[in-house]
């Protein structure tokens, strides 16, 4: 298998996916399930499953296929704390427990043999969080500074992207872009538009990967932006002040070609779904810069959920004349600039054709360091980073600061964090 092949393949017994499997990931929202209500079509990492709200609240994510004949439990009636297959009766639990097979004749001897793959599932800040590993007692979810507000100051949307999670995730750990795709004709005083080729460095923490790029500013400071990627698809871009906004962004695969996107922010973070005085302000105000995303009505099928209007059938609505003359894309919205880009590279890019830069160092590191862990699994069985320690994460953030030109990044992004502190595994 090509190291290609390994990053993107994610499906049940290639590497990366046996290594996405070993972490919670965001499934869905828990607004999408009601007690006794219809089930959802959940696709997650190659998967047909289904998940539902049982009459007490649990939520169940089990396989669509019933183990009896086969027919989907999409069909299925969900009822007392149960989804029952319409085929023969047969009814199962949120924990994929049997419960009832009104055509065994010893009903109770029979079927307490029988169950279906059921996963672990956890709620939390309006979100059904799945764990697919083989441990029957999965770790905490991740101890990042994200997952740590509370409900009235989140902010969560979700939308899907029709590619594969790893160009998907690629554009947020890239602070090269900004200039051009996002700021284009802008004029502005960010130094991040007025010096397009910052110099970089980056570093492997206890999760995954740090950089920071670094720009001279005229007073003699400089300029720092640090993004993270954390295992196995998480990031924390910089477009807010270092330690003030509180984001993790997932980037969760449904198969090889398809990604479900999670924003998980402070509400005052400038890509969250809520207006705030930080959204007014990027980028001067330009043509372009707007956060206001429209769906496509959900429909029932694999791919029918959290869908834009905006997308490659209508050229996400490209507009040549505001192109030409006042935005470099001509395409509204900063998510909507980033969608139309990775999903113009295919469904899965084939990463033979690039011709990376000096200024590519982060995606390098970040492939490299995906690679190595799902390696290390497939082969020797070691963990991979951040899996079984969720306090790998609490040192997660991404922003900007302007700090003395002589000092050391690393140093600067410690002491810039709200706590002071951040451990950074720096390697070569």
């Amino acid at each position: 298998m090509s190291v290609g092949d390994i990053l993107t393949q994610i499906g049940p017994g290639t590497p990366m996916g046996t290594l996405m499997r070993q972490y919670w990931m965001p499934a869905l929202l828990s607004s999408e399930l009601k007690s006794d209500g219809a089930p959802v079509r959940l696709k997650l990492l190659g998967e047909n499953l289904i998940a539902f709200r049982d009459t007490d609240g649990r939520v169940g994510i089990l396989d669509h296929v019933c183990p009896h004949r086969c027919a989907s439990l999409f069909f299925g009636r969900n009822e007392e704390n149960g989804i029952r297959c319409v085929y023969h009766g047969w009814k199962f639990s949120a924990q994929g427990k049997c419960v009832d097979a009104p055509n065994l004749p010893d009903d109770r001897a029979q079927r307490e043999k029988i169950s279906i793959k059921a996963y672990a599932a956890a709620e939390h800040l309006g979100i059904v969080w799945v764990h697919m590993g083989p441990s029957s007692t999965p770790p905490a979810l991740p101890n990042a500074p994200a997952l740590k507000l509370n409900e009235e100051e989140v902010s969560v949307w979700v939308c899907q992207r029709q590619c594969n999670y790893l160009q998907a995730m690629e554009g947020d750990i890239d602070t090269s872009h900004l200039g051009f795709l996002h700021g284009g004709l802008a004029k502005s005083e960010d130094p991040a538009l007025a010096n397009r080729a910052p110099q970089y460095m980056v570093a492997d923490t206890d999760c995954g990967v740090i950089y920071g790029a670094c720009r001279d500013l005229p007073n003699g400071q400089r300029n720092w932006r640090f993004a993270q990627f954390c295992m196995p698809f998480f990031t924390q871009p910089p477009p807010t002040r270092l330690g003030h906004d509180a984001v993790l962004r997932a980037f969760v695969p449904m198969d090889d070609e398809h990604t479900m996107f999670f924003s998980i922010s402070t509400r005052s973070f400038v890509l969250s779904a809520h207006d705030n005085e930080a959204k007014k302000t990027l980028l001067g105000g330009a043509p372009g810069v707007s956060f206001g995303y429209e769906y496509l009505p959900n429909t029932t099928d694999w791919y029918g959920r959290w869908r834009l209007k905006a997308n490659a059938s209508n050229d996400y609505f490209i507009d040549r004349e505001v192109q030409r003359h006042d935005s470099y894309t001509g395409i509204e919205g900063l998510e909507i600039q980033d969608i139309a880009i990775t999903e113009s590279m295919g469904p899965v890019v084939d990463h033979r054709m690039e011709h990376l830069a000096p200024s590519d160092i982060m995606v390098a590191r970040t492939r490299r360091r995906l690679t190595r862990a799902a390696q290390e699994l497939a082969d020797k069985g070691i963990a991979p980073p951040g899996a079984a320690n969720p306090d790998a994460y609490t040192t997660a953030w991404g922003g900007f600061v302007n700090a003395a030109g002589d000092k050391d990044w690393l140093e600067v992004f410690r002491d810039s964090l709200p706590s002071g502190k951040a451990r950074v595994l720096q390697d070569a």
